[in-house]
């Protein structure tokens, strides 16, 4: 238990060695260190002074949550930074979604390596202004399994607060992982002393998504950190005309593919039809969806972004949705999005 680290044989929910209650709360019940807790001395944590040491030449840090999991966080952390640093802002992405580290992929740096300095670990970098750091650069095979309990997650992201080197930037964006568990009460602790801008949620428009969204934000509300906006992924499919396929149902139940037909049809008799975008919605929204929540809650509403094909190629390819004209109707609401985000914080000033 060095510098008052969690153990890595510690039960999960472990209050830490340094905590009041160390080795007397019912989570303490039956761990091997429970005596050793008990009895010994309490202190203020000495890796919190390096974190902030390290947390001192980043100007923002911005968490980016949801309560459940394949609502389009990761995405959204990944076009949030490729955005910014399109600016020309100084960003870092840190994935300590560590069970689950979509972001190598998302950003195109698979099979990447951490590259250690005698100023620390060095971030993996997309663009000169964009560097990212993530558990899926330290493992041997990116289908191996992270099997870890709570204690050494947070570990984990404690050494990349404190040891990562990301010089002097403007954004750090933080994916984490969905729900509310230790990664969480971790990342919010250990960068309470240096501040946090706050967090941006993301959910789908259905109620069975909104119900843990509600506790996301309650979360926040108990810890202190600011909501900077709820942001409704995946509002509706939007897709050009065009780019659907077009069945019909056989007598027999089957589907038949009848897209050139009906794209010849279109093309001879009413051309102006190939250039509409058509949008449906896919998720149900009886419930109000996010904009209804935030108005009950009191927390801002960031916009929506529709289902967009093209948007799920540019995250599978690692690349950005803003650098051509390919996700027309979800780069652009995730433009107005992101401007809205800088002017009601006045970041881009």
């Amino acid at each position: 238990m060095e510098n008052g680290e969690i153990p890595e044989n510690a039960n999960e929910h472990c209050p830490g060695p340094q905590s009041e209650s160390a080795g007397k709360s019912d989570s303490c019940q039956g761990c091997p260190n429970q005596e050793a807790c008990a009895t010994a001395p309490k202190g203020p944590d000495p890796d919190l002074v390096a974190i902030a040491e390290r947390m001192a030449t980043v100007k923002h840090k911005i968490l980016i949550l949801s309560g459940k999991g394949g609502v389009g966080k990761s995405t959204f952390s990944a076009q949030l930074s490729f955005a910014l640093a399109a600016m020309d802002f100084q960003v870092g992405l840190l994935d300590i979604d560590i069970c689950g580290p979509s972001i190598p992929k998302m950003l195109n740096l698979e099979g990447q390596d951490i590259h250690q300095s005698n100023l620390g670990w060095s971030p993996v970098y997309v663009e000169s202004n964009l560097g990212v750091m993530s558990i899926g650069f330290m493992l041997p095979d990116p289908n191996e399994a992270v099997i870890w309990r709570g204690p050494r997650k947070n570990g984990l992201i404690k050494q990349f607060l404190k040891d990562v080197y990301w010089g002097e930037i403007d954004f750090l964006v933080v994916d984490a992982p969905p729900g509310t568990s230790d990664e969480h009460i971790s990342i919010v602790q250990f960068l309470q002393a240096t501040g946090i801008d706050g967090a941006i949620v993301v959910t789908t428009p259905q109620e069975v998504s909104l119900i843990d969204v509600r506790k996301e934000v309650n979360f926040c509300k108990k810890v202190g950190v600011p909501v900077l906006g709820v942001v409704e992924n995946m509002s509706g499919l939007c897709q050009a005309l065009s780019d659907f396929r077009f069945m019909r149902a056989t007598e027999t139940g089957e589907q038949q593919d009848v897209t050139e037909k009906v794209i010849e049809c279109m093309r001879e008799k009413a051309p102006e039809m190939l250039d509409l975008i058509a949008c449906c919605e896919v998720f149900d929204r009886s419930s109000g969806g996010a904009a209804k929540m935030c108005m009950e809650m009191a927390v801002p509403f960031l916009g929506k972004v529709p289902l967009d094909p093209q948007l799920c190629k540019a995250a599978e390819e690692g690349r950005s949705c803003f650098a051509d004209q390919k996700c027309g109707g979800s780069a652009s609401a995730l433009k107005i999005i992101i401007e809205k985000l800088l002017a009601a914080n006045r970041w881009n000033q």
